[in-house]
């Protein structure tokens, strides 16, 4: 295999229509509007009172709100619409305006912008299975519940791993031939292929994908407007940071696959695209950046800069945060923390799904199990393998 590592990041869809003069841009995203120009009278101070208890209050509902409610609700295509309906973007839950304006102009996306969300979801539970925040998911539209709203390591590594899972699923359904506004992947021929290899195989185009994920997935957090040097504006700002680095996992691992062409295997041809990485390496990178990951603080400039200056500052591939972790032991309503209460956990193990670190120190109950497994598996002329079921009394360790 031969890997491209040298290609330059797309420009954004927006930034590319600019450059190539076609037109108005493809999105032109609201950006709220400040109020400090308003002079109000007398008799307006209750209707701007009422307005902006309003607005404070849809803006708190956003906020519990997120796109990764998608993935917990079938998402139609657009073609399954009765014509007359209401539009498919009016009926999902968890849009911003922002992402609510690209869904009316890209609406044969949003079943793939589901899938990425769904894939980013799973992986992040599988990554965390073992450990006492297992990304759980929840029963509304927050999806992993208040636990989100502490900009932890843990919600780095969730807003990395979904916007990684948008760009994987817009990716495939271009190179599939699911969506009108692409193809195939365009990336030019590496300098380092061989000669006689032929390039030009249906590949993934993650170009396009890394630009449309970042669009949608940024247009939440590019539509607030918090005070230069606020806690709000650092949340922000680390929101788009592992938003990003998520979109550089998958773009920066894609690599190129070749198939051989010949008479009995003879490989005297081969044909080369540009191919995803499987989704699960992605989900290990990330987690090893998890566990690298910068804490940061903001500036009264507006910038995040390192707590610790001692440490080299984090690039765009890396992730970061701004608040600690919960101890996630005990259930608790206000930080959103499911507690460790009922998990398994290993009793010989001296890692995090060891039981005295799972338990917190609080013990644990043992009880047996049945499992029920294939065994005495035999070939048979042709072609199928006959099993049976074995059973196994087994041991098994719960928290208190």
């Amino acid at each position: 295999m031969t890997q491209s590592t040298c290609r330059p990041l797309p420009e954004s869809l927006e930034s590319q229509n600019h450059r190539t003069g076609m037109g108005a841009p493809l999105w032109n995203l609201p950006v709220p509007e400040h109020w400090g120009g308003l002079r109000p009278t007398m008799p307006s101070l209750l209707l701007l009172f009422t307005v902006a208890l309003l607005s404070s209050w849809t803006q708190l509902l956003t906020e519990a709100n997120s796109w990764w409610s998608l993935a917990m609700n079938p998402v139609q295509r657009p073609e399954m619409f009765i014509i007359g309906a209401q539009p498919v973007c009016s009926q999902l839950p968890g849009l911003s305006p922002g992402q609510r304006k690209l869904c009316q102009l890209y609406q044969e996306h949003m079943v793939y912008i589901a899938e990425g969300a769904k894939t980013g979801i799973r992986e992040c539970q599988h990554q965390f299975r073992q450990r006492r925040w297992n990304c759980s998911t929840v029963n509304n539209t927050s999806v992993f519940g208040r636990v989100m709203q502490i900009g932890s390591r843990e919600t780095a590594f969730t807003y990395a791993v979904s916007a990684a899972g948008v760009v994987n699923a817009i990716s495939r359904a271009c190179r599939e031939g699911e969506l009108s506004t692409c193809g195939c992947s365009r990336t030019a021929r590496p300098k380092d292929l061989p000669r006689d290899w032929l390039w030009g195989g249906c590949g993934d185009n993650v170009e396009y994908g890394y630009r449309f994920a970042k669009e949608f997935v940024d247009a939440r957090e590019r539509e607030k407007n918090y005070a230069k040097g606020s806690e709000e504006q650092g949340r922000v700002l680390m929101n788009l940071q592992n938003n990003e680095a998520g979109r550089r996992a998958v773009y920066k691992m894609a690599d190129v696959a070749c198939k051989c062409h010949g008479v009995s295997g003879s490989c005297s041809l081969k044909t080369c695209w540009l191919q995803l990485a499987e989704f699960r390496k992605v989900g290990d990178q990330l987690k090893e950046k998890y566990d690298s990951a910068a804490a940061m603080r903001i500036t009264r400039k507006g910038k995040l800069e390192l707590v610790n200056s001692r440490f080299n500052p984090p690039t765009p591939e890396d992730l970061v945060y701004v608040d600690p972790s919960p101890d996630y032991c005990l259930h608790n309503e206000t930080t959103g923390s499911l507690g460790t209460q009922g998990r398994l956990c290993n009793k010989t193990s001296e890692g995090m799904d060891g039981c005295e670190l799972m338990c917190c120190g609080r013990g644990y109950d043992q009880f047996k199990s049945v499992q029920v497994e294939r065994c005495h598996c035999r070939f048979h002329w042709c072609c199928f393998v006959k099993c049976r079921k074995c059973t196994e009394i087994v041991d098994q360790y719960i928290c208190k």
